[in-house]
């Protein structure tokens, strides 16, 4: 997991799993979901959106038909609007599917 995303993590809150999308990273905590955008050549500008499962009012996930897949993509649709995730190669879409479920529907 990403140093700077260590560092905004709240008292209690504790990573649960981590995914590498094509050029940023995905983070599962057990309050939120962070997404982690590395932005410019060098990746050094970083932008994190922080999204309360609270939040997730629906979401989809879609591969073409393999566990691991080279274009699959997970869609959160949101109180705040819509966010799309494309996952990089090796991703197990079904797990993050899980992973959403998991913190959605306790």
């Amino acid at each position: 997991m990403p140093n700077d995303v260590t560092q905004i993590l709240v008292q209690g809150e504790q990573a649960v799993a981590a995914f590498k999308t094509f050029r940023d990273s995905a983070i599962f905590t057990t309050k939120r979901l962070i997404v982690r955008d590395a932005q410019g050549l060098s990746g050094k500008k970083v932008e994190m959106y922080s999204l309360p499962y609270k939040n997730i009012v629906m979401w989809s996930s879609e591969n073409a038909g393999g566990m691991f897949d080279l274009n699959s993509e997970v869609e959160l649709w949101t109180k705040a609007g819509h966010i799309k995730l494309q996952l990089g190669k090796g991703v197990d879409v079904r797990r993050i599917d899980s992973l959403i479920a998991w913190a959605v529907l306790q």
